[in-house]
């Protein structure tokens, strides 16, 4: 499949450009376990991500108990962020292939913003990439239209031309309410065919392969 070089990118973090599962469950697991609630297995944390924290905290808390366990994990989780960090296969080649043709590009995501700022600069993503925009950052999250329409007026680009690049079905939900395409890798817990199902534009199993379709 060939794909056509976009005006503008919007990028996913979790699952797409890294993996930081191996933090994050450990983070989730210590909270809820730390609540006297059963431990889940580390599958049903990785199914559940994608969307806010709090989305996912409250399938295995009780709903009285939610609000401590999401600044339970907020204080946690910088102790274990970098924790089996990585940054996945094509990723810095494809930020850097777009930063040579000139196409805008940003990283928005349901992670916190200052966290999702620390881990692009980590990653050094920042380097081609200024604009980061996380949860709390804005009203919005993912897959609300006015959260990619916001970020791209940081751009100063429109919907024309745009994608979003992403790992999940909420990703592909996020475009779809937004009018633009979304091309997917199966980098993190879905499938190529489960994200094909769910009305991805194209799904590829990592992005050396999506870069390859842009060449």
């Amino acid at each position: 499949m060939k794909l056509t070089r976009p005006h503008t990118v919007l990028w996913d973090m979790d699952g797409t450009l890294i993996d930081q599962t191996s933090g994050i469950i450990n983070c989730y697991r210590k909270v809820i376990r730390s609540l006297g609630q059963p431990e889940p297995d580390d599958q049903s944390i990785r199914r559940s991500l994608g969307g806010p924290m709090a989305d996912t905290m409250a399938l295995f808390v009780a709903k009285n108990q939610l609000d401590d366990a999401c600044r339970a994990f907020r204080h946690y989780f910088p102790e274990v962020m970098y924790e089996g960090l990585v940054i996945l296969p094509g990723a810095l080649e494809l930020i850097e292939y777009f930063h040579g043709t000139g196409t805008p590009q940003a990283i928005f995501t349901n992670k916190h913003g200052d966290t999702a700022r620390q881990v692009s600069h980590h990653c050094d993503f920042d380097r081609f990439i200024t604009t980061c925009i996380g949860n709390t950052d804005t009203p919005w999250a993912k897959p609300d239209p006015r959260l990619t329409r916001h970020v791209l007026s940081r751009l100063n680009a429109s919907t024309k031309g745009a994608c979003l690049i992403g790992d999940s079905p909420t990703d592909v939900a996020t475009a779809t309410a937004a009018g633009i395409p979304c091309y997917t890798v199966a980098t993190g817990a879905h499938s190529e065919v489960e994200l094909m199902d769910a009305g991805a534009s194209a799904a590829f199993d990592n992005l050396l392969s999506l870069k390859n379709a842009f060449a």
